[in-house]
């Protein structure tokens, strides 16, 4: 069978990955990494941050096919992504292969010789997927209400959300904290540090709203700043900001 992933394998807290040992480790593992083009490398050389998720998968016969996407934040601000196929189609077990390029990876996923109903590459992922009812995480009852408004006080970003969302928030009775980003950053150590929060919040009126917490060390001095925002679009667009600014 074939089932859509879009759920987040990140490097867990207790041993943080840099993102020169998950490249290190990516590429030694990958049949044709030698393949990769050059100024791919280089421009990993300046990665500061990275993730990884799990893109797809097909089991049938028991043979398998995964497909992992591999991001990594560079000092420019820029993101690079790089493609893992992983199956067991050939004698000697698992096999892993590496790609710069998604139309490629489509490529190399079409020659495995799985079975003749396996969908299309592209529509695991495009497939609309139903709402999933109830909370969408475990949430803990706890002060919750106070642990939001110790957040949103810390953050020193100008733009952190306001009264608004701080009056929704002094109803919350539960709250989630999920690492969506990165490794944990650490004042005073070489080399800059960016990590992406995820404070989910469950409201009294059964209501979920989340914030999204920056820590990084992009400041002229290398402090730890942290920095708070509505969405996770904006969180990430302002990695990317710091990221060019000291680039």
């Amino acid at each position: 069978m074939s089932v859509p992933y879009e759920t987040a394998a990140y490097e867990p807290h207790e041993s943080p990955e840099s993102p020169e040992e998950h490249l290190a480790r990516l590429l030694g593992r990958a049949l044709n990494s030698f393949e990769l083009p050059d100024d791919v490398i280089r421009r990993l050389d300046t990665a500061l941050a990275h993730d990884s998720s799990l893109h797809s998968a097909h089991h049938s016969e028991g043979r398998h096919r995964e497909t992992y996407r591999h991001t990594w934040l560079l000092a420019d601000g820029s993101a690079l992504t790089l493609w893992e196929l992983v199956h067991d189609t050939a004698s000697g077990g698992a096999q892993h292969e590496v790609y710069a390029d998604e139309e490629e990876l489509g490529t190399a996923t079409s020659r495995l010789p799985l079975p003749p109903e396996t969908p299309d590459f592209e529509l695991p992922v495009l497939a609309p997927l139903p709402p999933l009812p109830g909370p969408r995480h475990a949430y803990v009852p706890d002060d919750s209400a106070d642990h939001a408004r110790r957040l949103l006080r810390r953050a020193e970003n100008p733009d952190r959300p306001g009264a608004e969302i701080a009056a929704l928030l002094a109803s919350a009775f539960a709250h989630q904290i999920t690492q969506a980003f990165g490794r944990p950053c650490r004042a005073g150590r070489i080399g800059l540090g960016f990590s992406l929060y995820e404070h989910a919040f469950l409201l009294r009126d059964g209501r979920e709203l989340s914030l999204w917490e920056v820590e990084h060390t992009a400041t002229p001095d290398g402090r730890h700043m942290c920095e708070v925002y509505a969405s996770e679009d904006a969180a990430r667009e302002a990695m990317e900001r710091r990221a060019a600014q000291v680039s």
